[in-house]
């Protein structure tokens, strides 16, 4: 039988939430340079799935901007709901952009230049991002805030969408697949759509947060239990 979980003290609780500000500051920070580089060596090489990621990075900040708007008020939890609503529509209309665009790339036979420059910034996005997701994560989940972390699970797509794209450009570089790219890039849009639609109902990374906070406790508590 699983004893109820003892409410977060004021200090803990104040901790926490410096700590959302602080990984989500980073994270916008990061993704705004990530968006430039992306989305000029996207245009350069004619590439939609670099294009598609850069406009992912755009998405990444406007939804932390979310998180911190939400954690800037003096009640956090009152701007939950709006938060999470923010959120799903940045993965929505992020979904929109990159099927536009991967679409004409396919429909047009358009076959984009080799990019080094991306496939760079994908291998460091693909080592930065789940450490940032993962702090995240962690942190809002002892917290309680369904936001932060449906914003450390758009993150986290983030670091899985430089991988696919990832492949994409060295399929392209090494055996000269220019499909490959717009291919990553309806990847890219396939799973934003999923997160977007989860986001809006409320969901974290597909799990109701009650369960994803009960969980965490659960196993936090058996773990001191058997210390």
């Amino acid at each position: 039988m699983t004893t109820a979980a003892s409410p977060l003290s004021p200090g803990r609780r104040r901790t926490l939430q410096r700590r959302v500000r602080a990984v989500v500051a980073a994270t916008i920070a990061y993704n705004v340079v990530e968006a430039a580089v992306a989305l000029t060596a996207g245009r350069a090489a004619s590439s939609s799935a670099l294009v598609g990621f850069g406009l992912d990075s755009v998405v990444e900040v406007l939804s932390a901007a979310a998180v911190a708007w939400q954690f800037a008020g003096r009640d956090p939890e009152a701007r939950e709901r709006t938060a999470m609503r923010l959120i799903a529509v940045t993965f929505l209309s992020l979904a929109a952009f990159v099927t536009v665009e991967a679409a004409r790339a396919l429909l047009g036979g358009v076959e984009p230049d080799r990019s080094t420059v991306g496939i760079v910034l994908a291998a460091v996005s693909l080592a930065v991002m789940p450490a940032l997701a993962w702090f995240e994560r962690r942190t809002g989940r002892e917290l309680g805030s369904a936001s932060a972390v449906a914003d450390s699970r758009q993150t986290l797509l983030c670091a899985w969408l430089s991988a696919v794209l990832l492949a994409g450009l060295l399929l392209h570089g090494a055996l000269g697949w220019w499909w490959a790219d717009p291919v990553a890039a309806l990847v890219i849009a396939a799973r934003a759509v999923k997160e977007g639609v989860e986001a809006w109902h409320g969901d974290a990374c597909g799990t109701p947060l009650a369960e994803i906070v009960a969980s965490d406790r659960e196993h936090r508590d058996g773990h001191d239990a058997g210390r």
